[in-house]
Formats: structure tokens, sequence, C-alpha cells
């Protein structure tokens, strides 16, 4: 792949960016901000479509916004919850989804939805409006916020559905899907292809059928025979997700896997998992026997905070391990998280 070349740098237009930072007053992130204002202003000459233009406006305004208003909790674990907006409340997936709700909120997390009918308004319902974030998208039917977040300011309304979904999957700790359609599937899928590829960070993916139903083993089964018969995927991807039909085992689930496991980043070749225990050199001994298939260099090994994180001030109470990972097998990635959460 040929790789895009930076243009030669100009010294006075920096020069006149930064006086515009400096004019803006105190801020964060100078260096970054400076990038931005310097590509907006290449738009100038380098786009012609008014168009394209507006897309590239209305994305950067939009995940601004949004950013902006997830910042002050970024502290509190949230689920995002997907399923149909068709979903009435006299139907089973439309209570289950309050109990989920209601049940997850209870353990001190927050709850993101699409802020319409249905799964979305139940999920609301259950986890109540202090708790509850609203990712609405504009169309011409149907998706209309929700009375319970309709007027909370923790509502924002999307023109894109890219700069939605950014948003679900960059402030979620876990996912829950709901039975729906083909919205639902589609973020269902793509929770998955990021997690696969290491495009988002891993996190609990459940599958939630009604007592009894069967919406999402069928659609499992289908995975089975087609995808992985056909070596599509890895049988080590089938550990993305689990399927359950009882909404407090699912609230077990994501909760279990934050048991040890806290958080992780890459730092340069490293990947940085970070815990909320250390773990032993026994356990450790084990990891490196058990998982050796996906480390590249080196071993799994105790590792106090690096100098990255301390610059971005990441966590750095928390004990902490390292490993070469071959950023490729992140089903077993997850089995590794499992096992951490078992010490």
């Amino acid at each position: 792949m040929e790789r895009v070349e930076r243009p030669p740098s100009d010294p006075e237009l920096k020069r006149r960016i930064q006086e515009l930072i400096n004019y803006k007053g105190d801020g964060h992130n100078t260096d970054l901000v400076a990038d931005i204002i310097e590509n907006a202003l290449k738009i100038y000459t380098d786009v012609q479509g008014r168009g394209d233009v507006r897309v590239i406006q209305t994305a950067v305004r939009e995940l601004r916004y949004a950013f902006k208003l997830f910042a002050p909790h970024a502290h509190v674990r949230k689920v995002t919850m997907f399923g149909s907006a068709r979903t009435p409340p006299s139907k089973t997936e439309y209570q289950q989804a309050v109990d989920f709700a209601r049940h997850i909120a209870a353990e001190g997390w927050m709850v993101i939805t699409g802020a319409g009918p249905g799964i979305m308004q139940a999920g609301h319902e259950g986890a109540g409006p202090e708790k509850s974030f609203g990712a609405n998208i504009r169309l011409p039917w149907e998706q209309s916020a929700n009375p319970i977040i309709q007027h909370d300011k923790k509502l924002i309304t999307f023109k894109y559905f890219f700069t939605r979904k950014l948003t679900f999957v960059r402030y979620s700790d876990a996912i829950v899907l709901f039975p729906g359609g083909f919205g639902t599937l589609d973020e269902g899928y793509e929770a998955l292809t990021l997690m696969q590829t290491g495009k988002s960070k891993i996190m609990p993916l459940v599958l939630m059928d009604k007592p009894g139903g069967a919406y999402w083993k069928t659609w499992d089964k289908h995975v089975r025979e087609h995808l992985l018969r056909n070596q599509f995927i890895s049988p080590d991807d089938l550990d993305l997700y689990q399927i359950t039909d009882d909404a407090a085992e699912a609230v077990k689930i994501i909760t279990r896997f934050y048991r040890n496991f806290h958080s992780m980043r890459f730092v340069r070749d490293l990947l940085v998992i970070r815990l909320k225990h250390p773990a032993s050199d026994f356990a450790i001994t084990a990891l490196n026997q058990d998982f050796a298939d996906i480390i590249m260099s080196g071993k799994i090994h105790a590792i106090e905070e690096t100098p990255e994180e301390r610059e971005d001030n990441q966590y750095l109470d928390l004990p902490r391990i390292a490993l070469g990972f071959n950023r490729r097998d992140y089903g077993r990635l997850r089995q590794l998280i499992d096992v951490l959460n078992s010490f």
C-alpha cells in the first residue's frame, strides 16, 4: 500500500494557528487542535464539493458535542442496549429489557440506547433518566426520542449513522442486543467486527433471547454452520459473544468481565493490561504456558505504568501485566481476560 505523503510544513500558517489558539485561551491538547485547524483550512482548497464539506462539518460538530456530553461521566461504566424500535411494552422482550436495565443500573452502571421507542425506551425506563444516555438519529419515521429521555440533557441527536455508531462503541463498556431488525443486526456485526480486528476494545457482548426464545440461538447456528464451517471466522471468535435468555445472567456476564480486568491499551509494541488485583508470579507463569500462541515476542510479565500512561494520567494506581500480543487473535485475548478474572 502506498503511503500518503504529508505536504511540507508552512511555518507562517502554524504561527497564525497558534496565535488563534492563544486568543481562544486555556484549553486542552493544543497540538492536536492545531492539526485539526490546519486540516480544516486545507479543505478550503482540497475539497470542492459543498456536500462533501458539509459531511466533514457535521461530523466534527456531532463528535465534539458527543465527547463533551460524555466527559463528565467518564468514570462510570456504561452498557449500550440495542433492539427493535417496534417492540411494544406488552411484549416479553420489552419487560425483559426493563428488568436488565434496572439491575445493571443498580450495579452502578449507566445505560446508552438509540433513544427511540421499543427496546430503547425499555432501557431508559429500567435505568431511569438520571442513569441514561440517548443517542438518537434523525429519520423520517419512527425515531423521535422516547418520552423518558426526550428532554434530558444527556440526549444527542445525530444526522449520520457513522458518528452515532462511533459514539456507541467509544463509550460502551458492554453491549447487549435484544431481538431486532436490520439495525440491531448491523450494530451487532459491527461490534463483533471491531473487536475481532482490534479496532475497538474487548468488552462483553451479550445476545439476549426472551425466555425459551431462539432468535439469537438461530443466529448462532447460522454463524457456526456457514461462517465457522467455511473458515470465514476462527473458532476463538465465538468467544467474543455470549447468549442468554436471563436478564440476571446477562448482568453477571458483564460484571464478571470487570471483576479483575480493568482496561487495556497498546503502548508501542506492548499490550498493557490493567488489573484491579496484581497477578502472582505463579499465575503469570501459567498464562505464558497457556497463551504462548498469541505472544509475538518476549513473555507476559508484570510492568509498572509506562511513560505514555503517565502522560495521559491513565489509571496510575493499578497493577499491570504486558505482552507482545500478535494483534490478530482477539478471541484468544478474550479467553486470557476470562482467565485473569478467575484469579
